[in-house]
């Protein structure tokens, strides 16, 4: 039985050695079409798809538009006037913020 036992704690342990191994970074970038709209491409540093992700364009503070990534892990938005944010948000430490003053043509 302590046999069995230390065989199942040893597997154990090399199961959650394993696991930060199956993480996944949260990948977003945009771009400005220069036709007064952005369009943001999002992903997982693992291939995965960002479709349904989250997306917030925020301006001091307050949420102007709030959407998600389409099925090809797209979102495009009315440019705002101004400064503002946005926001790849998909859940808890998966989140990347892009300043609208670093999205260019």
């Amino acid at each position: 039985m302590k046999k069995t036992m230390t065989i199942i704690g040893v597997l154990a342990l090399c199961l959650g050695l394993a696991l930060p191994a199956l993480a996944h970074s949260p990948i977003c970038t945009c771009y400005d079409n220069g036709d007064g709209t952005i369009t943001c491409e999002g992903g997982f540093s693992d291939g995965s798809s960002a479709s349904g992700v989250n997306m917030y364009v925020k301006q001091g503070g307050k949420v102007l538009i709030k959407g998600a990534m389409n099925a090809d892990s797209e979102f495009t938005f009315k440019k705002p006037t101004g400064k503002y944010l946005v926001e790849f948000d998909a859940g808890e430490g998966h989140a990347v913020l892009i300043d609208g003053k670093d999205i260019v043509e």
